[in-house]
């Protein structure tokens, strides 16, 4: 995966609401409004928690509140036998899905079903068996980088290259649903793409298209965002993208992407054919040959169609060649 414009990655995450039709819904939406590719989830309550309601396992504050573990991902999970459907939905649609596996089993899954590159979830950061797992298969992988500090982030990025990973992207990612203004340091794009050398995006949970925004001029080329079919209804809806929205968000990428693509200075040429707006040198009177250039015959003014006023100190005294008539541009033949 090499990236020279934004790639945005529509994640659909629990807003399918346990149908099918839904996720397909999803998929369909993520093509029409211009998503470069589409992304799954792929756990079972059971290789994700376990079920149980002691203290331990109840979510006590977010938007998640007294949700157990168990039940949040019972709902929200994407079942196993929907995999194949949708993948082939996805490739009728001519549209790229991926997923993120959290467990070693869903890797060899996805692998049956030609899953083409890999997403490791910010909270599975640390899980270095899967890391391991997923880069054997030596296909691209994606790491989002929440709640990770930089020696977490460096222990899975080595790992990563180190058991056959292809080429590896990090994602900065404020955990945090929805994030908060406050809760960014966008310069952490900067630091990831010097201290490692690679790909690296956003994983945008904020409800703020300045986010995304200032993350392209940073050097942001993957973006990662939920979308959902209503914004009411759905575990992660409430910051997702809802129809249109999925193509401004995108539109806004390319937009602020063209701003700052070229890498030499640059000017357009519909700027420079403003240009005949500059001074040049003309007369305003009639000057006749051998007649002196004076303060008093010459003048430099606007349009641009005469020489540039650069020399007009030098003609200032010289004798002209040719006889020039009153409000005309000098050339380069009257030097």
């Amino acid at each position: 995966m090499n990236f020279k414009s934004p790639f945005f990655v529509a994640e659909i995450s629990a807003n399918h609401n346990g149908k099918i039709q839904n996720a397909k819904k999803l998929i369909y939406n993520a093509k029409k409004y211009g998503a470069d590719a589409v992304k799954l989830q792929t756990y079972s309550p059971e290789t994700i928690t376990l079920k149980s309601r002691n203290k331990y396992f109840k979510i006590n504050k977010g938007p998640w509140k007294n949700y157990y573990l168990w039940d949040l991902y019972q709902e929200g999970h994407t079942p196993f036998s929907w995999h194949k459907e949708l993948f082939e939905y996805a490739k009728k649609l001519k549209i790229k899905i991926f997923s993120t596996p959290f467990d070693e089993k869903a890797v060899d899954f996805l692998e049956g079903l030609n899953c083409p590159y890999y997403k490791v979830a910010s909270f599975e950061i640390t899980h270095l068996p899967l890391i391991k797992k997923i880069a054997s298969k030596k296909k691209d992988m994606i790491i989002s980088t929440g709640l990770a500090n930089l020696k977490e982030i460096k222990t899975a990025y080595d790992t990563a290259k180190r058991y056959g990973a292809k080429n590896v992207t990090l994602l900065y990612c404020v955990s945090n649903y929805p994030s908060n203004i406050e809760d960014f340091n966008l310069m952490n794009i900067n630091l990831l793409k010097r201290k490692f050398n690679c790909n690296v995006g956003l994983s945008d949970h904020s409800l703020d298209n300045s986010i995304s925004s200032t993350a392209v001029v940073l050097g942001a080329r993957v973006f990662e965002k939920h979308i959902a079919l209503n914004k009411k209804k759905g575990l992660d809806s409430h910051f997702s993208l809802v129809g249109k929205e999925i193509y401004e968000y995108k539109q806004n990428l390319l937009k602020i992407y063209e701003l700052i693509k070229n890498k030499n200075f640059f000017r357009s040429k519909k700027e420079l054919e403003n240009i005949k707006f500059r001074r040049s040198i003309f007369s305003f009177k009639d000057i006749k040959k051998g007649e002196k250039f004076s303060h008093e015959n010459i003048k430099v003014v606007r349009p641009s169609d005469g020489l540039d006023p650069k020399f007009y100190e030098k003609l200032i005294g010289k004798k002209s060649k040719f006889s020039i008539k009153k409000n005309y541009p000098l050339k380069t033949k009257h030097l």
